[in-house]
């Protein structure tokens, strides 16, 4: 029987010999080893930098352009005390002005359609976000928004601020689960 060594690198640059099953030993070891002191870190960062939130139509470049965690909140971050038809009581949101992301994107239509998780749609005129700080709320009270918690975006209007918003039509327009935002031209029909 023959039993292949393998020679690995070890202390002081000098060579171990070491059989097939006591090299894979080793990598397991080290590969474990190695998780444990930096899973918890990479998980986030792995969290951070998936996509969140993709964005097509008619935009520059004619997209889509698809954006992280980390993307959405380097567009600026904005905060809304209101009130919902969802909540007990005023809410702190924080996230994106809609109109900064329709910017950076280079939006060239008249309305978006903000697409759920579900597929559930809502068209929404680009002029709502132009008139009113609308955002896509990340965090709700100081906690980013899990899917649980109508995240990882929702949209969100300042109620409160605004009488002329409380009514069925601007609530309707407030979809969350957010995972697609189409920018529709009209006018080019």
């Amino acid at each position: 029987m023959t039993v292949q060594v393998d020679r690995i690198q070890g202390p002081r640059n000098g060579w171990i010999a070491a059989g097939r099953k006591g090299l894979s030993r080793l990598v397991a070891a080290l590969g474990l080893l190695a998780g444990l002191v930096l899973l918890p870190g990479l998980g986030a960062a792995r969290a951070h930098d998936q996509t969140l939130l993709v964005v097509s139509g008619a935009i520059e470049g004619g997209g889509p352009v698809s954006f992280t965690r980390g993307e959405l909140m380097a567009l600026g971050m904005k905060s809304i005390t209101t009130e919902t038809p969802w909540m007990a009581e005023e809410t702190l949101f924080e996230g994106p002005l809609l109109r900064d992301l329709l910017e950076r994107v280079g939006a060239q239509g008249d309305r978006i359609e903000a697409v759920a998780l579900n597929n559930y749609r809502v068209e929404i005129p680009i002029s709502d976000a132009a008139g009113y700080d609308v955002i896509l709320a990340m965090r709700v009270d100081g906690k980013d928004m899990s899917i649980r918690d109508r995240g990882p975006l929702w949209l969100i209007y300042p109620w409160s601020g605004h009488d002329e918003l409380r009514q069925e039509l601007y609530y309707s327009r407030a979809i969350w689960q957010i995972r697609e935002i189409i920018v529709v031209d009209s006018r080019s029909r």
